[in-house]
């Protein structure tokens, strides 16, 4: 009982640091990464496909994304789908291929950065707590129902605050990693 507890608990939090480490490519920082288009959807044959699904995508320099297009006439559409998805990227276009020029970010856009960073960590923070929180209270009703002792009680709540700070801690470290990252000139 106490570990089925425990492994929900645990499950729930790495869902919610999973969610952030991927959150967290989404994130625009001075280098040039392929993560920043997933979120692009073009209109193909009436339907709206992610860009990755009818193109290829390659970062050949540190600053640059290029999409080659599988149909030469998604170009205009490509295009209209970068500059919906407000990246802060001009896309500019050969016939062939779309280029994507990184621009470098501004002092205050970095600062801006991390505080949605801090923002995005907070949150997920708040997510590991109320796992902790919903354990601790599935905890008690086992113990309510006589199927735990008090002792048992005390030592699973302990394990369970453990296992909040250890991901608490992951969360910490990713986030400043992030930072370093964004604070780059």
């Amino acid at each position: 009982m106490v570990n089925e507890v425990l492994s929900e608990a645990r499950a729930a939090m790495d869902k919610a640091v999973k969610s952030l480490k991927k959150d967290m490519t989404r994130v625009r920082t001075g280098r040039a990464s392929i993560s920043l288009l997933d979120d692009v959807k073009v209109e193909y044959y009436g339907v709206l496909t992610p860009l990755s699904q009818v193109a290829t995508l390659a970062v050949p320099e540190a600053r640059l994304m290029t999409v080659q297009p599988w149909e030469k006439n998604l170009i205009p559409d490509i295009e209209k789908a970068i500059f919906k998805a407000d990246l802060g990227m001009t896309p500019s276009s050969d016939g062939l291929l779309i280029r994507l020029p990184v621009p470098a970010l501004t002092e205050e856009r970095r600062h801006e950065m991390v505080k949605i960073i801090k923002r995005m960590s907070e949150d997920t923070k708040i997510s590991v707590r109320n796992s902790r929180r919903d354990a601790n209270e599935n905890l008690k009703m086992l113990e309510k129902e006589k199927e735990i002792t008090e002792d048992d009680l005390k030592r699973s709540e302990k394990d369970v605050q453990q296992l909040t700070d250890e991901f608490v801690s992951a969360i910490d470290s990713i986030v400043q990693n992030k930072e370093q990252e964004v604070m780059e000139v």
